[in-house]
């Protein structure tokens, strides 16, 4: 009997479900919140595993078409001055920039794109009521009213509305004592194909990051303990902004400057999630609901790309719906140990609070770049995106019919 399947959530781990999920044969519904497509988003990267699922999903050249370009990263100082240099190919393409980096938002609406054809899609709405009846799971929906189905599987972002439904207060957070600011602005003279990284003392730092549509994408960074900016409102995030980087130099000014025009400014603290169990009955986590690792891991994108993988795989693979998120987590819970093993020191080694801390940094990025230790700085610097077995759940078989426009 075919399953009949909700997914959570329409970033990146959503539509990757939707797009296995019905090549296994199963019916498939994506639910977003958000009213329409959520467009834009900032640079991430596709690394090791993640890379191999989406060739496995035959987008690997699509991805590269809609690549930001980014070619390198440098650590600059007050004066621009590159202090350390590292380009999209050292490290095997999984170092500080990746060989494949995309846009958020270019790299969803791929998926979507993809998977729309065979799983339904609805925006602007949520859950409100999980009632998991142990044969079947009755939701409840904010406006679509109450249907049945199989399994329910929450895709969604470290804050996960379904997880609390399905789980309480059962999550563990981890916070990395920084928040950070995304947003887009105008491209200046200086910004080219190659992202740039500036220090303040203070523990600030200002990322400018290219893409291919003509604009840049900034990164405010604040190493600090928590003390409640994510819960200000927007226009209260962004006058403190102003105000702990007014003095912070560089091109810092004009950052501040695309601040009031920025419609896609994102601010959070950054920090992990951590369960114990990644299922109950007949719903399931994946991607950030399960166990975000934060942006400092360099692992977000790979972890959603595989954990989607792995999951509608073992799916797949299990009649038993118990037996596949056991196994789904007996394979996913080594990789994602791995990515969540950020050191607390990360955020201080990153942002230091002081001159002499950042000429520390400096230096030592910029003896990474010698030859001769090039390798030993490859294993600090790449995210052990690739330490995973991946499965191969007749991915070959399942290519084929795609391309003959047929369901396994």
């Amino acid at each position: 009997m075919k399953r009949h399947v909700l997914v959570t959530g329409a970033s990146i781990a959503g539509p990757t479900l939707a797009w296995w999920l019905t090549r296994f044969g199963m019916s498939v519904t994506v639910v977003e919140r958000a009213p329409e497509f959520r467009d834009g988003g900032q640079n991430i990267d596709v690394r090791g595993a993640g890379r191999e699922v989406i060739r496995r999903m035959g987008l690997e050249d699509e991805v590269r078409q809609r690549s930001t370009g980014e070619v390198a990263i440098a650590f600059v100082d007050e004066e621009n001055r590159v202090k350390a240099e590292f380009d999209a190919a050292q490290f095997g393409g999984n170092g500080p920039t990746a060989e494949l980096e995309i846009l958020r938002g270019e790299l969803a609406r791929l998926l979507v794109e993809h998977s729309h054809d065979r799983a339904e899609y609805i925006f602007g709405d949520r859950i409100t009521v999980l009632d998991d009846k142990g044969d079947r799971v009755e939701v409840t929906f904010d406006k679509g009213g109450t249907r049945r189905f199989d399994l329910v599987i929450a895709a969604e972002g470290i804050g996960s509305s379904t997880r609390k439904l399905a789980f309480g207060d059962a999550v563990k957070r981890r916070p990395l004592d920084l928040y950070t600011a995304y947003f887009t602005i105008p491209k200046g003279s200086n910004d080219g194909k190659v992202a740039r990284w500036f220090n303040a003392p203070g523990g600030r730092s200002v990322f400018l990051r290219p893409d291919h549509v003509g604009t840049t994408r900034a990164l405010l960074g604040l190493q600090e303990k928590p003390v409640g900016y994510e819960d200000l409102s927007r226009d209260e995030q962004k006058a403190m902004l102003k105000e702990k980087f007014a003095d912070a130099g560089w091109e810092t000014p004009r950052v501040l400057a695309g601040l009031d025009d920025a419609r896609d400014f994102y601010f959070e603290a950054i920090g992990q999630v951590k369960m114990d169990r990644w299922s109950i009955g007949r719903v399931v986590l994946t991607g950030d609901a399960a166990w975000c690792a934060s942006p400092i891991s360099g692992m977000g994108t790979s972890l959603a790309l595989v954990g989607a993988y792995v999951l509608a795989g073992e799916l797949g693979r299990h009649e038993d719906h118990a037996e596949a998120f056991a196994a789904y987590e007996r394979i996913m819970r080594p990789y994602v140990d791995q990515a969540q093993d950020v050191p607390k020191l990360g955020p201080r080694i990153a942002q230091p609070q002081t001159r002499t801390g950042i000429a520390l940094q400096q230096a030592a990025l910029s003896l990474a770049t010698k030859p001769g230790l090039s390798r030993l700085a490859g294993k600090l610097l790449s995210p052990p995106a690739d330490r995973i077995h991946l499965p191969d759940y007749g991915h070959d078989a399942i290519m084929q019919s795609a391309l003959e426009g047929m369901v396994p």
